[in-house]
């Protein structure tokens, strides 16, 4: 069964049985007759292959399936935000937000221009905003229309998981869960979490994006991933998402084995004298480097290289004079190795805190739950406990 298949004013009848209790009730607040409620509620039921509601003389009591599912119907309906959307017209903006014209929204969804082009313009004058402007030849969305795209795919991603936790229920594992990974968490809790959490869940899709916050964030304000690991922002300045801490990580200077600050405990001054190679400007490792200096009254040093690889960095290091400030963990094989030395810590307050952050309206199944607690429990016990020992 594919979403497509719903009626979204259905969906809003059952949540409305659930929270009510009562068909009568259900069919007053959605404005339908009981024969409809009554008529959609049995189609849902048809088409899910499970019954929602035990029909008892008090009223209507969920079943397991509907524990699940309504939760998820709510979700997706609080995105959605208008009676006037209807699935067609969901469809056909999504698609169109997706393919960047009609035509390749056509290509998409096998529907006919023309049913593209009334389904659109019909949700922009029911909701009374333009949502698609014209340029020339080529189209694109305009402010509310990019806003309302958003909160249809996350209203859609929803009722794609109200599927997969139904199938899950029936015996077919369709879970998943995406993660999108910032430099900091790759070297050891996430693969720690991630060993921990495929024993326990084999069948669960897991898929890992790396990138940077930047590249990450709008993927996950847009639902593409579900949560994003790494080093947290102070202050957080998208509202519509939130952060959880995890661990305190705490930077080191590093420079190839046999630099010559090797071995000597070098002062700030003596640092401030060697080029180093550091992460780009707005990167919080960059503005915990600038602060080092600043803090001590020095003038910053020759930036040589901005780099945020740790593949690159480590190779510029074993090749040259050059220092970098990461963290130990991000670069533990190169030093156990011998390739790369520690000459000395950061100064205290240069901690960074790493954590979670998710969207704020997020409503996590029970295996991305799971997930989570797993990155807790490597890291709660103990700020400064290796994973990679479990």
């Amino acid at each position: 069964m594919e979403i497509w298949h719903f009626n979204l004013r259905h969906l809003a009848a059952i949540v409305r049985i659930s929270e009510l209790g009562t068909m009568i009730a259900a069919a007053e607040a959605v404005s339908l007759t009981q024969p409809a409620i009554t008529q959609a509620l049995g189609r849902m039921e048809e088409q899910l292959g499970l019954p929602l509601f035990e029909r008892r003389h008090n009223g209507m009591v969920e079943t397991e399936a509907a524990q699940l599912l309504v939760p998820r119907f709510r979700a997706a309906l609080d995105h959605i935000g208008s009676p006037h959307v209807t699935m067609s017209r969901l469809r056909a903006m999504l698609a169109l937000a997706d393919a960047g014209s009609y035509v390749g929204a056509a290509q998409i969804t096998g529907l006919s221009l023309p049913s593209l082009h009334r389904a659109v313009n019909d949700l922009s004058l029911s909701l009374r905003r333009q949502l698609v402007a014209r340029r020339g030849k080529a189209i694109m969305l305009t402010e509310a229309g990019r806003a309302m795209a958003r909160s249809l795919r996350l209203g859609r991603i929803e009722l794609e998981t109200a599927l997969a936790e139904l199938a899950s229920l029936k015996g077919d594992e369709q879970r998943s869960l995406a993660v999108g990974a910032m430099p900091l968490s790759r070297a050891r809790v996430l693969p720690a979490a991630v060993t921990r959490f495929v024993r326990r869940h084999p069948q669960v899709r897991l898929r890992i994006v790396e990138g940077s916050r930047a590249e990450l964030v709008e993927p996950l304000r847009n639902g593409a991933i579900d949560l994003m690991i790494g080093a947290l922002r102070q202050p957080l300045m998208e509202p519509d998402l939130v952060q959880t801490e995890l661990f305190l990580d705490h930077p080191v200077v590093l420079g190839r084995r046999d630099h010559p600050l090797a071995g000597q405990a070098p002062s700030l001054e003596d640092l401030a004298q060697w080029p180093w190679i550091i992460a780009a400007q707005g990167a919080p490792l960059r503005d915990a480097w600038e602060q080092m200096f600043a803090r001590a009254g020095l003038d910053q040093p020759q930036v040589l290289v901005e780099a945020g690889s740790v593949m690159t960095i480590r190779q510029l290091l074993i090749e040259s004079d050059c220092l970098t400030l990461l963290s130990p963990d991000q670069v533990s094989v190169e030093l156990e190795a011998g390739w790369l030395t520690t000459l000395c810590a950061a100064p205290p307050g240069l901690a960074r805190m790493i954590g979670v952050t998710t969207r704020a309206s997020w409503v996590p199944t029970q295996v991305q739950v799971d997930f989570i607690e797993q990155l807790h429990q490597l890291t709660s016990s103990n700020p400064d406990h290796d994973p990679q020992q479990d």
